[in-house]
């Protein structure tokens, strides 16, 4: 009888709560894992690591995989020749190497594998800060249900509005500026910028993106300065060391036909004097004659 009573009162509760909600209304939110996971650096860091490690397991598998292969086409032509004792020697050498391949790709890709426990190590700080913000959003906006878009739940339609993924990755992103703090400015400047509403913290966002929107242009155009004046400098540098190049040459010419005056003219005449010389010397000698 005191049992009855009890349910009684614990439904007429829970009656109590259902109609308060109703007059109030339900409020729902939900987020989306896989947004967060892509928008933490650490994470992206991690998993490009993983992705690399996942790579080299395939490769290795490949490898033995080529390997047996191998083997397997090497007893086939080789059958007739053998005995049996050496044809089943070899049969059992591949026996093992495929076990061993397949037990390979059970440590690194099976449901306990490498793979999946790494994996595993990788979300599950991210998952429990995620949940751990999650409780705080949803018991200080009065949220009655938060949900994941990303995980099994069939969602057939989610209003953006709803959608909570940038609170949480603004608290991600507070708690790790938090462990960057160095200094009592920084502490200040933190604080004050924790102190903003979500709207006042979109804006001051805004603004700061603008900043280095422009900041990012100016860089731009002063490279893009820099780089037609050091254009025009080496044309210009060219054209002098052609035009300096020219005046030496012009210059040693000279220089060398000078020096030819000095000793005398003793250096060979050009090759057309030479034969108009001797053309003129046998004239005379046949005269003469």
């Amino acid at each position: 009888m005191k049992t009855l009573k009890l349910l009684s009162i614990s439904l007429a509760f829970l009656s109590i709560s259902f109609a308060a909600q109703a007059q109030r209304g339900v409020r729902i939110g939900y987020i989306d894992m896989e947004y967060i996971l892509e928008s933490v650096p650490e994470y992206q860091e991690a998993a490009t690591q993983l992705d690399g490690k996942v790579q080299r397991w395939k490769a290795d598998i490949e490898k033995m995989n080529k390997e047996i292969d191998q083997m397997k086409l090497n007893l086939a032509n080789e059958r007739v020749l053998l005995t049996k004792e050496l044809i089943e020697e070899r049969e059992e050498e591949i026996k093992i190497l495929e076990d061993e391949m397949i037990k390979y790709q059970q440590d690194r890709f099976g449901p306990n594998g490498d793979l999946v426990i790494q994996r595993r190590q990788l979300v599950q700080p991210i998952q429990d800060q995620v949940f751990n913000i999650v409780q705080e959003i949803a018991e200080a906006k009065k949220y009655d249900f938060i949900f994941d878009k990303s995980a099994d739940v069939v969602m057939l339609f989610a209003a953006k509005r709803n959608d909570i993924s940038e609170n949480v990755l603004r608290s991600i992103n507070r708690s790790n500026k938090r462990k960057e703090v160095t200094t009592r400015k920084e502490k200040r400047e933190l604080e004050k910028r924790e102190s903003l509403n979500e709207e006042e913290e979109k804006a001051v966002t805004q603004r700061e993106e603008a900043i280095e929107n422009k900041k990012s242009e100016r860089e731009a155009a002063m490279l893009e300065r820099k780089r037609v004046r050091d254009s025009i400098r080496q044309v210009k540098r060219e054209a002098f060391q052609r035009k300096r190049d020219s005046l030496l040459q012009v210059r040693k010419r000279r220089q060398d036909s000078i020096k030819n005056a000095r000793n005398g003219g003793t250096s060979a005449p050009p090759t057309g004097t030479e034969n108009n010389g001797e053309g003129e010397g046998e004239g005379e000698g046949n005269g003469g004659k």
